[in-house]
């Protein structure tokens, strides 16, 4: 089942023993385009702090209400690792984070959540582990000598332009994320700044070529004929197999849901779409 982000913020969060607060903004990661983190408001019981939940922690799926349920007791998260969300997440971070929680590390394994295709997280005690180890994090949240950190915050990306390879045909106005696995399958792109009297159409996040986080632009392989071919994105019910089949012909891209699709992201020629 499709979900929004805009949809997400604002639900409101309960563990297994009372509410935590309200979802503020999710973190994505923009090399696998999967939710990682919900960045929740846990207001006055919490001193106002906020605090990162990952989807290991939701009771799977969504689902279409404003209400996410945790695996979590409210103990569990008011003794969790504190994270700033104003500066960039290290993955040191969530390294302490996941370890707190004994979680798996989702970029290690080969699959969208580590060694699996769903964020389902071990049966554990959270802090088990112990507390998490002191941080070395840089002025510009990355740990020194460590991995590159992929993780951007939604709510940064909306209003992001969107390049097509003729000229600018939008802005991103939302997120569309699968509820079980958490895989961000399409943008929202509101077209009227340049389309008089045009509509929202989604763009595949695997159609996209670059991110240009200096001038807030991301860039995809198609035209401005192919995106006003494309069909029109009226609500999260109208995405269905045929839609996204539609879709995908139009932009000459390989379907996600076929096993060939990682291997072939590009835009593709229509004899060879066809051919395939």
């Amino acid at each position: 089942m499709f979900h929004s982000i805009t949809q997400l913020k604002g639900s409101k969060v309960t563990a297994s023993d009372g509410d935590i607060g309200k979802v503020e903004d999710t973190y994505f990661d923009d090399d696998n385009w999967a939710v990682r983190y919900l960045v929740v408001d846990a207001g006055s019981w919490l001193n106002d702090r906020k605090v990162l939940l990952s989807p290991y922690s939701v009771r799977q799926p969504v689902g279409g209400e404003a209400h996410i349920h945790l695996n979590l007791t409210r103990d569990q998260v008011r003794h969790s690792p504190p994270v700033d969300t104003q500066l960039p997440v290290s993955r040191q971070q969530e390294r302490a984070l996941l370890r707190y929680h004994a979680y798996p590390e989702y970029w290690d394994g080969g699959g969208l959540w580590g060694m699996g295709a769903l964020p389902h997280a071990p049966i554990t005690n959270a802090g088990a582990e112990g507390p998490p180890e002191p941080s070395t994090q840089t002025h510009d949240g990355r740990q020194p000598g460590g991995d590159d950190v992929h993780l951007r915050s939604s709510s940064h990306v909306m209003g992001y332009d969107i390049q097509a390879t003729d000229d600018n045909i939008g802005e991103v106005q939302d997120f569309v994320f699968d509820d079980e696995n958490w895989a961000i399958r399409y943008l929202v792109v509101d077209t009227r700044k340049w389309w008089p009297g045009g509509r929202k159409v989604l763009i595949g996040t695997r159609w996209i070529d670059r991110i240009d986080w200096a001038t807030r632009a991301l860039h995809v392989d198609m035209t401005r004929e192919q995106v006003k071919e494309s069909p029109e994105f009226e609500d999260l019910g109208s995405i269905v197999r045929p839609f996204e089949e539609r879709l995908h012909q139009n932009a000459r891209q390989l379907a996600y849901w076929s096993e060939r699709s990682p291997v072939l992201s590009k835009t593709i020629s229509a004899e060879r779409y066809d051919a395939l």
